[in-house]
């Protein structure tokens, strides 16, 4: 090798085998692997693109698909109009004088003129046709279309109108049909391949109308009955207390999610006539209109019992008769309700159905118990309210039904133990803690409504 060159030569041994040249080889093997990585990263990048656009073509098609329906302010007036105009139109392409649309019934047993050109406006009070015996009505809702073309030596066809010639094809949804299309000629003429496509094109226009117009309709109203449901939903929101009592030495914090925008949850806590403190959990079982109506009545009828200076038994038997004498006897739902003397921390608690109480302080004590009636099960049920003390230190806490089947077991004994471990903290960190647990360990089937309520009586004097 000569200064300042950088190759390398390939030299002969005695046994004429290559010696000391292998520097050619090897570059000429490492830009084959280099070659062949990058065709691999090429590969990689066109699948990539393909995948992209196939992504592409999937999401514009779910976009057309969501195009929102605006309706005019005279919708309803053009939509007669339109099938007017349309049926003329395609009566004229084919050199005829006269359209009808017939509609199915309900219970598909009659056919009703709903839209007509070339016929008199008369027609529309006629009594709707049976289906039954219509030929040419019942070959065309099977997907055939129908040429009449003598109707006086055809009359097993049943021609709706008295014209010399007709056709007759299916007004329908690739699912559903809807009814029929007929247009009249007034003498007898036979109809060509390209004029039975024009009317099965006008059948079409037709039905994508008519699909219009239902779907606007139902759009309509889904969008009042969503505005409805939020104001619903809004409304029992705010229901829920959001000020806390001024009282010394005590510290409350609630929290209520619903599994839909409306539930059978709710919260509350206020002061009574005399001073004591009352707090409580309810969960009005059933669906979610249903449930919800149950939580407005039962949150209703606390309010009012309470106010009036009851003990705690006799405001859960007077709720109970009110859900009981107000509903058809399938309106149920749990509570639990406490009053607290705040100098004192003596609590006078009574609970109904499944709402699950503790006291939670150096030790776990179960207010609650499981198998009491919930309310509205029955008119004479009695609801025991029994005493307690709530020492400085420790809290009351109480949990609904959907907060239970969530953790289920182990989990919710280690919801227990982290509020023992945690009561230090103010209530409101308490119930932030809370929904991180729920949010971690909840079961994943688990959709249920939701409430947690802590009281706290402070350490502090």
């Amino acid at each position: 090798m000569r200064d300042g060159e950088n190759s390398c030569v390939v030299s002969m041994d005695a046994g004429g085998e290559l010696s000391g040249g292998n520097c050619l080889l090897s570059e000429a093997h490492c830009d084959r692997e280099v070659a062949q990585e990058l065709a691999g990263s090429i590969a990689d990048l066109l699948e990539e693109l393909h995948q992209s656009q196939y992504a592409l073509w999937q999401r514009e098609a779910e976009l057309a698909a969501s195009v929102p329906v605006t309706p005019h302010a005279d919708e309803q007036t053009h939509l007669a109009e339109r099938l007017e105009a349309v049926l003329k139109a395609g009566a004229q392409a084919v050199g005829c004088q006269a359209s009808a649309v017939y509609m199915l019934d309900e219970a598909t047993r009659k056919l009703k003129l709903r839209a007509c050109w070339g016929l008199p406006r008369s027609r529309f009070v006629d009594p709707p046709r049976p289906l039954r015996g219509a030929a040419a009505d019942l070959e065309a809702l099977v997907g055939h279309t129908v040429i009449v073309r003598e109707a006086e030596r055809l009359p097993n066809w049943q021609i709706p109108e008295e014209f010399h010639s007709a056709v007759c094809v299916p007004i329908s949804s690739p699912t559903t049909p809807f009814g029929t299309l007929w247009t009249f000629c007034d003498h007898g003429r036979d109809f060509s391949v390209g004029e039975t496509h024009t009317i099965e094109i006008v059948a079409g226009r037709i039905a994508a109308d008519l699909e219009r117009a239902v779907l606007l309709g139902q759009t309509l109203q889904l969008r009042s009955l969503a505005r409805q449901l939020t104001h619903a939903a809004q409304w029992q929101q705010h229901r829920l207390p959001r000020i806390k009592p001024l009282l010394p030495r005590w510290d409350l914090a609630g929290w209520t999610s619903q599994s839909g925008a409306l539930g059978g949850d709710f919260h509350d806590w206020f002061v009574l006539f005399g001073g004591n403190l009352a707090v409580a959990v309810g969960d009005a079982q059933g669906k979610m209109f249903e449930s919800g109506l149950t939580t407005a009545t039962l949150h209703t009828a606390l309010r009012a019992h309470a106010a009036y200076g009851h003990s705690a038994q006799q405001v859960a038997e007077r709720i109970n008769e009110t859900l009981w004498t107000a509903s058809v006897g399938d309106q149920f739902a749990s509570l639990f309700y406490a009053a607290i003397q705040p100098e004192t921390g003596v609590v006078e608690y009574v609970s109904a159905g499944h709402v699950y109480a503790a006291v939670v302080g150096d030790s776990l004590r179960t207010l609650a118990p499981t198998d009491t009636l919930p309310l509205g099960t029955q008119p004479d049920s009695v609801y025991r309210a029994v005493s307690d003390q709530l020492e400085r230190g420790e809290m009351l806490v109480a949990v609904s039904e959907g907060v239970h089947r969530a953790l289920r077991g182990t989990r919710e004994r280690v919801l227990w133990r982290m509020f023992q471990s945690h009561r230090e903290l103010e209530a409101d960190e308490l119930i932030r803690k809370t929904r991180t647990f729920l949010d971690r360990h909840a079961c994943e089937s688990s959709a249920e409504d939701q409430t947690i309520l802590v009281v706290k009586r402070l350490a502090t004097p």
